[in-house]
């Protein structure tokens, strides 16, 4: 969900529309004390990799989801959000 509880639209890799969301950054300023770059580098991306998730802009590949979950140390499911009623049908 978006900030105000709104679906967002965000690209996966390949350009394709998904209704991933995900609570990085309200889950890493609740720590305090990991930024952007910190985390980006504990889990081998770079800082502008990190804003773009946090932005809803870009969906991140699922070795790096499990990555950003492990170090945040939350489950997937509450750092990422799929909803399977915005699926598009084929």
């Amino acid at each position: 969900m978006g900030q105000h509880g709104h679906s967002v639209s965000v690209l996966a890799m390949g350009g394709k529309k998904t209704r991933i969301t995900n609570r990085i950054k309200e889950i890493r300023q609740m720590s305090k004390t990991l930024t952007q770059s910190e985390l980006a580098k504990k889990v081998g991306a770079t800082r502008q990799t990190i804003i773009a998730i946090e932005a809803q802009k870009y969906a991140p590949s699922l070795e790096l989801a499990f990555r950003i979950a492990y170090i945040l140390g939350e489950p997937l499911e509450e750092v990422f959000i799929f909803d399977p009623s915005k699926m598009e049908s084929n």
